[in-house]
């Protein structure tokens, strides 16, 4: 097996593997893990109440 036997099973594989991870992350059963991934930097605890928070004196 030459070099450009090798390479193009190589280009061949990852392009597999690409659409594999697509065909992955866009499935159905997917998105609304997702979405509620996507909302958890929003999740955070209240703001503290302190309006001196963060102020250094």
């Amino acid at each position: 097996m030459d070099i450009i036997t090798f390479q193009s099973v190589w280009t061949v594989t990852v392009f597999a593997c690409f659409i594999g991870i697509v065909w992955w992350a866009f499935g159905k059963n997917r998105k609304s893990r997702f979405d509620e991934d996507a909302n958890l930097v929003f999740a955070d605890e209240a703001p503290a109440k302190d309006k001196n928070q963060g102020v250094t004196k």
